[in-house]
């Protein structure tokens, strides 16, 4: 997948992410979370044995894995 798509949907994911966890990030940060939450969820459903395709199935992955990187920081930031 090329940079500028990888940026769009990691983008998208993270806004949706944040949406969904109620986290209160800007634009720059929706899309590094979306991006790396595409890592995190590929791997973590990967383990599972769950697999998507295309664009679509890209963005429901980093949502994914956005929610699981918000989820474990607000868990780190009440330690």
């Amino acid at each position: 997948m090329g940079i500028v798509i990888s940026i769009i949907v990691g983008g998208i994911a993270g806004t949706i992410a944040g949406m969904i966890m109620k986290s209160g990030g800007g634009l720059l940060f929706n899309i590094l979370l979306g991006i790396v939450g595409g890592f995190v969820g590929g791997f973590v459903l990967g383990l599972a044995g769950i697999s998507f395709g295309g664009i679509i199935g890209n963005i429901v992955v980093s949502v994914i894995g956005a929610c699981i990187l918000i989820f474990i920081g607000k868990l780190i930031k009440k330690a």
